[in-house]
């Protein structure tokens, strides 16, 4: 069961140093280290590791606080880690998901998020009803008087609010976005994308592109990725398809891209629902020569 190592310092003055030695001493194969502050979940060093870990890993920090600042974004990190198959364990606090106590742990951990939710929405919900048995109108004075001010300041708080959201998926979408467009047709990109995702955080078109054009507004992609897409022959649609995925996971292995052809309800070239290794094997090669995808050297 190899162990992947993530430290983390918020600033260029720090070192992350100690960690990697502990994390090391734990018996990591791999360390990775980023400088980046712990309330932006959009960090490419963790959008890399999510990416690197596959089944049968486990992600291993020295604190929680090293990996996540909110309990959401903890909880949000070991989903993903448990829809690839891989583990998370923290070596200072009691969470290792690989044993039933860690996973007892997490259960309690998410069953206090949930309530603390229940709490604020009640007390929301409270105050609201004693302000208006008491005749005071809820609301932003400035929006009922329509000034121009308050709507532009609540028109910059509901962008800043949609970007914050979309800074927590950021590792879902963007380096497939970065690496595929335009090359390859908006169809088939979101077909990649929502492949490994659970049903409830699949993407439509419709949002994807509109949380593109908010990250080129923003600088956060170049304007590239949205120009048109070449046409494609028919004939090297799957082989471009078979590359973005080994290109997105060097290691994967046939088999896991057979499994993630068939959650994309992608047809074999013979029009069947069931793939095979050796059919994505031809897919591959043939992507080798069409320039698609470049074979790894040691």
């Amino acid at each position: 069961m190899p162990l992947i190592g993530y430290a983390r310092v918020s600033t260029e003055d720090q070192t992350p140093l100690p960690q990697s030695e502990a994390l090391q001493s734990a018996g990591c194969v791999e360390i990775f280290e980023e400088h980046a502050s712990g309330g932006n979940r959009a960090r490419p060093v963790l959008a890399r590791v999510l990416e690197r870990v596959q089944s049968g890993d486990t992600l291993v920090v020295v604190r929680i606080d090293r990996l996540a600042r909110s309990l959401s974004h903890l909880l949000e990190v070991i989903e993903r880690l448990e829809a690839k198959g891989a583990f998370f364990r923290s070596l200072q606090d009691p969470i290792d998901t690989a044993s039933p106590q860690g996973k007892f742990t997490l259960q309690v951990l998410g069953a206090a998020a949930e309530f603390e939710r229940a709490l604020i929405r009640e007390r929301t919900k409270a105050g609201l009803a004693s302000a208006r048995t008491k005749g005071r109108v809820g609301g932003n004075p400035g929006l009922r008087a329509r000034d121009p001010a308050a709507l532009r300041k609540v028109r910059l708080a509901r962008q800043d609010g949609y970007m914050e959201r979309l800074n927590e998926t950021a590792q879902d979408w963007v380096p497939h976005v970065r690496r595929l467009r335009p090359d390859m047709a908006w169809e088939d990109m979101l077909r990649i994308i929502n492949g490994p995702l659970p049903h409830d955080r699949r993407w439509t078109q419709s949002r994807l592109l509109r949380a593109v054009k908010a990250y080129v507004r923003d600088g956060f992609l170049p304007a590239e990725v949205l120009g048109r897409a070449g046409r494609r022959e028919t004939d090297d649609r799957l082989p471009a398809i078979v590359a973005a995925i080994k290109g997105a996971d060097p290691d994967i292995t046939l088999v896991a891209i057979c499994d993630r052809l068939e959650s994309m309800r992608e047809r074999t070239p013979r029009g069947r629902t069931s793939w095979q290794p050796s059919s994505v094997k031809m897919l591959l090669e043939r992507a080798e020569r069409l320039g698609l995808l470049v074979r790894q050297t040691d």
